[in-house]
């Protein structure tokens, strides 16, 4: 789009070159050839042609966009009056009116804000005055004046009516980019909050288990640690992949995102126990399996966000339970602990409250809802809907795997 605009810019630009200075030429010769002092139609002309051809780029910073279209329309309408004044009719040729056309056109496409409206205004004006300056006559009812008008009005809104359009295009161009160079920024922030932010709370938990540990067996420590090394190791490759698409806009790099699905779901709860902890995936066998990507995907991040405030909030929890079951065309997605929230992180472990929030923009983006809160006696649940468009029902048989300690 920006390639087109800037060429059908170019194109324009190039069109005025190459007018403008030829339709001058002719009004200059025009009004020697009817006896009409030449000089002041060279400084309107001169004025007006300026400020149409003067690069954008090359203007000293005080020569504004309103300044170069109002300025010319001025010096128009003071000639006019002059002439008026004067009660000597004088021509006006081609070279004046593509000027003022041009100005127009700038001043609707251009011009910042209410100076868009203000020196539109003023352009047509000084176009419309122009039959009055040769007619002499305010009156309605002189046939040439009539006509001369509707001619302007016409020539008017045209120039006006394109460039109203391509300004919109303009806009609508520049508000695409800001929402998606905005929706790019989320998905990065999602992405290191959802993957990295889990990998390392889980490297601070077990780094705590490890101190209270040091009077510990050996093998038991061990196991810490080979926790510790295989978080770091994940956040390292969840931290490189979205670094990666930082780096890479193809489309390949968005099959580099880290990404879930259901699958994924019971590796995410086998790696979660710690020490004194359990946790378990209830997964109802009649789940349809071939759900929606961006269906699968929300549940993940769902268990993920879940799992990363018990660490946070709760990783006194010895139960975790998760449920994935079928509700008509709706996919249900519980988690659940019975943690007392009685182990404190640091405060900069706790987060923002940022992960509730994005789980919340994506599950509602599926036109989902996301619920949390606490259970009765003691816990947390958080309860995701999410429509799939695929039928199912609640079946008998559970699967169920256990995460290991």
């Amino acid at each position: 789009m920006s390639s087109v605009t800037g060429r059908a810019r170019g194109c324009a630009r190039g069109l005025a070159v190459g007018t403008v200075p030829a339709a001058a030429v002719l009004d200059l010769m025009n009004a020697e050839s009817a006896g009409e002092p030449v000089w002041p139609v060279a400084l309107v002309l001169a004025v007006g042609t300026a400020a149409v051809l003067r690069a954008a780029r090359r203007r000293p910073a005080w020569l504004t966009e309103q300044v170069r279209i109002a300025v010319p329309a001025l010096f128009s309408l003071i000639y006019t009056g002059v002439v008026l004044g004067l009660r000597e009719p004088s021509r006006f040729g081609p070279g004046e009116v593509l000027v003022l056309l041009c100005l127009l056109f700038l001043a609707v496409r251009h011009a910042p804000g209410w100076w868009a409206a203000g020196c539109a205004v003023l352009d047509g004006l000084a176009l419309l005055a122009l039959p009055v300056r040769y007619l002499q006559s305010f009156s309605l009812r002189d046939d040439d004046m009539v006509a001369a008008l509707l001619i302007g009005l016409l020539l008017i809104g045209i120039v006006a009516g394109i460039a109203g359009y391509l300004r919109s295009v303009d806009y609508r161009r520049v508000v695409a980019v800001g929402e998606t160079r905005r929706a790019e920024r989320l998905a990065i922030a999602t992405d290191l909050h959802d993957f990295v932010a889990h990998h390392v709370t889980g490297i601070l938990v077990q780094t705590q288990v490890a101190r209270m540990m040091a009077d510990a067996p050996q093998h038991e420590i061990d196991g810490v640690l080979a926790g510790i090394e295989r978080a770091a190791t994940e956040a390292l490759a969840s931290m490189r992949r979205t670094v990666g698409v930082l780096r890479d806009v193809g489309p390949e790099a968005v099959e580099r995102r880290p990404v879930g699905d259901l699958d994924g779901i019971f590796e995410l709860v086998d790696r979660f126990p710690g020490p004194g902890q359990r946790a378990v995936v209830h997964r109802d066998p009649e789940l349809p399996a071939g759900l929606p990507h961006e269906v699968q995907a929300a549940a993940f991040r769902v268990v993920q966000e879940s799992l990363t405030n018990v660490r946070r909030h709760a990783a006194d929890a010895t139960e975790i339970l998760v449920s994935l079951f079928p509700d008509g065309d709706r996919l249900v997605v519980i988690v659940q602990d019975d943690g007392r929230g009685g182990v404190r992180l640091p405060a900069e472990a706790h987060g923002g409250g940022f992960g509730l929030v994005g789980l919340k923009e994506r599950v509602t983006a599926l036109d989902g809802e996301v619920t949390a809160g606490p259970r009765q006696g003691a816990g947390w649940e958080v309860r995701a809907v999410l429509p799939t468009g695929v039928k199912g029902r609640a079946g008998s048989g559970v699967e169920m795997r256990e995460g290991r300690r």
